[in-house]
Order: structure tokens, then C-alpha cells, then sequence
């Protein structure tokens, strides 16, 4: 069997492709010595290389937009090369933060308040107006985020009024349209989900403590300045919501084979706050702990994921 695993393109969170991409193809070869796995940057030459060696089987470990909105994944469907992953239909819900939010608050899924505004509206309505409504709306502490994309780049926390423009300039600096958020307090976890024969599964939460207390780029992909507890130092009736919120999240958007819930924990309950369809696979990534705290391996796994691909394509 021929797997291509793509990683790297264009995107701010090229680094953090290629280190995913890496450690997921050298897993996949340690489990399975059968499979002939190459790695594969996306450049102008990959769609004739795709069309002139069709591999049976592609793992986008694209991160950003180029990877999650969809766009690689239309491109695969067109030329009929079976691929690891959610479809384009569902990577395009979850990678627009709002839109995956506006949908999953319809079907009764816990979220804090949230607007979207694009830069377009910042600039004409005056940004003393439109900040003054901001605040209004959500509320202070606030988080700051652009709508489309990962990795908390382009993501502030906002405690005063004063600190807003600054945030949203730094939101725009990675996209047209920014999220503000009321802040919740709690305690931040992630929850991988991964298909099986049985249907989706959600594996162990793993609860997120960063030394600056946010978990930024810095925090997310520097060895020893976050810490992380698996499983999450919740309760039990909360680690049970926490798994029924991912899987509810996975089955809602219609994504597959992988994703990772990410969520805050309150004495009240669990909130969800943004979904990933493509979870990072780095040496920091929260998604390779929990599958090591389930007893599963990422090799093996994906080799499943390879052959689930290969047989639905």
C-alpha cells in the first residue's frame, strides 16, 4: 500500500504541519512495515505527482486554512484518491469558529457569547463605536480571536476596554473576520474523538495548565512550558460530559475518522469553545497523549484510518 502523508504549504502553522506530519508518518511505518509512506509538501508539483502515482491513500496533515477549510480535500475528492479525515463539508463548518458555534448553540451544546466581525465593519462604523458594542455584548474579560484558524495565533485575552484595539488588530493580522468571546473561567481541556468499528469514541480528557496561564502558540509547541494532566483532574460526572460533548461535536459537524473538542469546565458544566478537524500530532500535542493514556497507539491507529479510508473510497 501507498500512503502520502501531506504536510507544510503556505500557512502561518507550516512548522507545526511538518512536525505533525512526521511524527504521524514515522508512526504509521513503525506499525506497519507493509505500507510504503511518503512524506509530501504542497507545492505546484503535487497534483501531477498525485496524478501520475496515485497513492491509495493521502493523510492531510494540513494545519491552517489551506489544510482545514476543505479546499485540499474537494481537490482529493476530484481526483479520487481516498484521504484520512473529515470531508470538505465538515472541515468548512469547523474551521469557521462562528459558524460552528451558531450551529451546535441550535442543538442546545453549551458555549460562551460570542460575536463575529469583519475587518470591513471594524473600519466603517468608526472602531470607538463598534468596540463600545463589543463589550456590551460579551461582556469583560473577553477572548479575542480570528474566526478562521488554530494554533491561538491572532488570540488575546482582553481584561480592560483599553486593551481591545491592539487584540483586534492582532486578530486581523490572521484573517478578515475576528471572534470576540466572553472569557469563562474554568478549567481548559481537550477531547480527542477517533472512529472506530463501534462508532465514535472519545478518549481520555487532557486537562491544559500553561505556566503563563494562557495557553498560547508558545505554551501549545515549547517542551516544559505547559502542563498536562491525563486524565483531567475533573470529576467523574464531569469527564462523562466531557465525552458525550466531544462525541455530540463530531457527530453534529459530520466529521470523521479523528477531531478534538476543545472546552472549559465549570462547577456549572461543560462549555464547548472551538473543534479541530485536523488535530495537531507534534511532540506537544494534546491529541498523542490521550492515546497514550487509552492504551493506544498512533501508528496502529492511523494504519486503521488508512485502511477505513482505502475501503470507503
Amino acid at each position: 500500500m501507498h500512503v502520502v502523508v501531506l504536510a507544510g504549504g503556505l500557512s502561518p502553522e507550516r512548522d507545526v504541519s511538518i512536525r505533525s506530519g512526521r511524527r504521524v508518518a514515522n508512526a504509521l511505518r513503525a506499525a506497519d512495515p507493509s505500507i510504503d509512506v511518503i512524506e509530501r509538501d504542497v507545492d505546484s508539483t503535487l497534483l501531477k505527482s498525485l496524478r501520475t502515482d496515485a497513492p491509495d491513500c493521502v493523510i492531510p496533515m494540513l494545519h491552517g486554512a489551506a489544510g482545514e477549510d476543505g479546499a485540499v480535500r474537494d481537490v482529493l475528492d476530484g481526483l479520487g484518491i481516498p484521504y484520512v479525515g473529515s470531508g470538505p463539508d465538515a472541515c468548512r463548518l469547523a474551521f469557521d469558529k462562528p459558524v460552528a458555534k451558531a450551529l451546535l448553540r441550535t442543538e442546545g451544546i453549551a458555549t460562551p457569547r460570542s460575536v463575529a466581525l469583519p475587518h470591513s465593519t471594524f473600519r466603517e462604523l468608526g472602531a470607538a463605536s463598534v468596540l463600545d458594542a463589543l463589550v456590551a455584548a460579551v461582556g469583560l474579560p473577553a477572548v479575542v480571536k480570528p474566526a478562521r484558524g488554530g494554533s491561538a495565533l491572532g488570540t488575546s485575552i482582553v481584561n480592560d476596554a483599553s486593551e481591545l484595539p491592539a487584540a483586534m488588530v492582532n486578530a486581523f493580522a490572521y484573517g478578515d473576520v475576528a471572534m470576540i468571546e466572553s472569557f469563562v473561567a474554568g478549567v481548559e481541556v481537550a477531547v480527542a474523538v477517533v472512529d472506530t468499528a463501534d462508532g465514535p469514541r472519545a478518549l481520555p480528557a487532557v486537562e491544559i495548565v500553561p505556566d503563563s496561564g494562557f495557553y498560547d502558540y508558545a505554551a501549545r509547541y515549547t517542551a516544559g512550558s505547559t502542563e498536562f494532566f491525563v486524565p483531567a483532574r475533573v470529576s467523574q460526572e464531569h469527564s462523562e460530559a466531557l465525552a458525550k460533548l466531544a462525541v455530540r461535536v463530531h457527530t453534529s459537524l459530520g466529521l470523521r475518522d479523528w477531531s478534538r473538542t476543545d472546552a472549559i469546565v465549570t462547577p456549572e458544566g461543560a462549555m464547548f469553545l472551538e473543534i479541530n478537524a485536523a488535530p495537531g500530532m507534534t511532540e506537544t500535542s494534546l491529541m498523542p497523549q490521550a492515546l497514550t493514556n487509552a492504551g493506544m497507539d498512533l501508528g496502529e491507529l492511523t494504519a486503521y484510518l488508512v485502511r477505513a479510508a482505502v475501503a470507503r473510497g
